[in-house]
């Protein structure tokens, strides 16, 4: 037998998320900001896994794809003032 102690079990998504939440207050990111990165992350995951199928992903927020174009737009704007 092993001395070393056996690993942690992984964390469940309620801590996980709770974890997050306590880091971001202790940055000072207020909540509007947290959403937005929240949905950007989703959105993202979403495209990544159908190929940035914009009907596929739309299909699976549960958005109409006009919806999802919008928000994918915004959110290319707001990249490229922050990269100005």
């Amino acid at each position: 037998m092993s001395d070393t102690p056996a690993p942690a079990p992984p964390l469940r998504f309620k801590e996980r998320v709770e974890m997050l939440c306590t880091e971001m207050i202790d940055k000072g990111i207020l909540f509007p900001e947290a959403m937005d990165q929240f949905e950007r992350c989703f959105i993202a995951e979403i495209m990544r896994r159908n190929k940035g199928s914009l009907i596929r992903t739309a299909a699976r927020l549960g958005i109409h794809r006009n919806t999802l174009t919008k928000r994918v737009t915004r959110y290319k704007a707001k990249n490229a003032r922050k990269a100005g």
